[in-house]
């Protein structure tokens, strides 16, 4: 069978010694405060440590892509840094760690890309989806315009053609599904059953619904405050024994801590739930004591499967709220900040998906014209 471009690259190039690897580190950075040196009256600026006078040429992709990672871990969030180190160390660093910044072209990194749709499983069983090599892509773009601009190098023309990301039907419940699954709720109400029903009428993602606490709801105006998020991420600190670990953190943008008035059909079984201590978390009652994600979505599962609807999952109730909301005449750019989107164009082609019947509804309004 024939080889892959990247495995015959692979296998044909020499590895590098870890001390060669730390002089173009050390290259780079000195480069960098080059840059922000002013230059004297009658001196030249080298690029010292990057090659005689031409400094893409002696400093390897791997190294920009470390310091890349490095300069932007303190504006990101755990999982996101976890996230591009696995990336970046399971996907990029094998294939394109050891090329020179010379080296790198259009038509290399779009071949890179075509493998990684079709192959790219580390299990070699099939390609990546296009949003992971489109994420993978993205990484490699950030990080080449970060060695462009903090070294000096000349500037670099690389076209890269990222995949488009194949947009799925999202899972909307039924209006007899939602009646199913609420009937079943309330019959033998508990703290977590509570918590899937509030969703269904505020849109709450999971990770916001398992990080709610009760001082997050003022009961005398009737709201809700989105402030936090959890998350169970992978932790690559060394020292830890597990390997991850529960993140309560800011929610997932600016526009999703938000304040959310609640219906009044939900107000009476909030009063009757309503803890002792304010501080206690929604989904327990407990100070202290919470209920992860990764928990929660398997208790939802038993949920539906108790009542017969198939095929969800808790980000299902989202698609669902905002559906019933559009259904019901809501108004779009309310609906989008209930939803915490950043723009009401996202919860348009995201979220909304009008029902055939409301379509039908819709055509039959052209009978009297």
């Amino acid at each position: 069978m024939e080889k892959s471009f990247f495995a015959a690259e692979k296998s044909n190039r020499v590895p590098v010694k870890k001390a060669a690897d730390e002089r173009e580190r050390k290259g780079f950075e000195m480069a960098k405060r080059e840059k922000n040196t002013p230059k004297k009256e009658g001196r030249t600026r080298t690029t010292k440590g990057l090659g005689a006078g031409n400094a893409n040429h002696s400093l390897r992709f791997g190294n920009a892509l470390n310091l890349w990672l490095d300069s932007a871990r303190i504006n990101l969030k755990a999982s996101s840094y976890a996230k591009y180190f696995n990336l970046i160390n399971n996907h990029i660093q094998p294939a394109l760690g050891r090329y020179l910044l010379s080296e790198l072209s259009g038509s290399v990194l779009n071949a890179y890309a075509a493998e990684k749709l079709k192959s790219g499983r580390r299990n070699a069983d099939g390609g990546l989806s296009e949003k992971t090599v489109r994420d993978i892509m993205v990484i490699i773009k950030s990080a080449l315009r970060f060695a462009r601009e903090e070294s000096s190098l000349p500037t670099m023309n690389i076209k890269i053609n990222l995949p488009r990301s194949k947009t799925k039907k999202p899972r909307v419940l039924s209006k007899d599904e939602q009646a199913a699954l609420e009937k079943y709720l309330c019959a033998d109400m508990d703290e977590c059953k509570l918590g899937v029903l509030l969703c269904l009428y505020t849109g709450l993602r999971i990770g916001e619904i398992c990080a709610l606490k009760w001082c997050d709801i003022a009961m005398r105006d009737g709201t809700l405050t989105v402030s936090r998020a959890m998350q169970r991420t992978q932790t690559l600190d060394t020292a830890c024994l597990s390997k991850t670990k529960v993140f309560v953190t800011e929610p997932k943008s600016e526009r999703s801590t938000r304040t959310i008035p609640l219906p009044d059909c939900l107000m009476g079984t909030l009063k009757k739930f309503h803890p002792a201590s304010q501080n206690a978390y929604f989904l327990t009652g407990e100070v202290g004591r919470y209920v992860e994600p990764r928990t929660y979505q398997n208790r939802f599962k038993s949920y539906i499967a108790a009542c017969g609807v198939k095929g969800a999952n808790f980000h299902s109730i989202r698609h669902t709220f905002a559906t019933r909301c559009v259904e019901v005449g809501f108004e779009i750019k309310s609906l989008s900040e209930i939803l915490g989107h950043a723009c009401v164009k996202i919860t348009l082609d995201r979220y909304v998906h009008s029902s055939f019947d409301l379509k039908r509804d819709n055509m039959n309004k052209l009978n009297y014209l």
